[in-house]
């Protein structure tokens, strides 16, 4: 995803100038470390449930503030440094965009990817 030109159309939908203050972003990207117990890591397979992402981004797009959500979950083999999971949340100001994107965030990550890190050899 190029982020700069996801955002440029999401400010060409209608009612962006009138409802959106911030925008935020989340880049997730592959570590060379498991978060489990710092040991090295050469490759993470990746396997998002498009149709669960779908239904959390709807859920998340009714809350106060919210004006539009964009998500991109790759699926596949990548390796440390790779982009896997762009998030791009708009809204009104920031009481409301904020905790959306770190709700949003934990949700996808915890209820519609799966992933299996590849160890060093």
């Amino acid at each position: 995803m190029d982020i700069s030109q996801a955002i440029a159309a999401m400010k060409q939908k209608p009612g962006f100038a009138e409802n959106v203050g911030m925008v935020l972003v989340h880049n997730g990207v592959v570590r060379a470390w498991s978060r489990k117990d710092k040991s090295g890591v050469t490759a993470l397979e990746v396997t998002p449930d498009q149709a669960k992402i779908e239904a959390i981004r709807q859920e998340f797009l009714r809350r106060p503030g919210i004006f539009d959500i964009v998500i991109e979950a790759k699926s596949g083999r990548f390796q440390p440094g790779d982009d896997l999971l762009f998030l791009i949340v708009a809204g009104d100001i920031r009481e409301n965009v904020k905790p959306a994107l770190a709700d949003l965030l934990d949700r996808v990550k915890a209820e519609a990817i799966t992933k299996q890190e590849i160890a060093v050899a």
